[in-house]
């Protein structure tokens, strides 16, 4: 199984089978609603601190968990 290639012919080393990929898959997807001040927040947040949006989404929602449980 090949997962990825590279320019040309390269490729890049395909995955063993059964190999673990992750300690916390994140297998469950969110759809939001968000206005465009607030895509323009996300997006700014992200480029940034150079994360995915949705480790922005993830860390903003520890944040506030965080918070109420003190």
């Amino acid at each position: 199984m090949i997962v990825a290639t590279k320019k040309g012919s390269e490729k890049m080393s395909p995955l063993q089978k059964g190999s673990k990929l992750t300690d916390n898959p994140k297998d469950t997807m969110l759809r939001v609603r968000i206005d465009k001040d607030t895509v323009n927040k996300l997006n700014f947040i992200s480029e940034h601190l150079k994360l995915s949006k949705s480790e922005v989404v993830r860390n903003g929602i520890d944040e506030q968990y965080n918070k109420l449980k003190k």
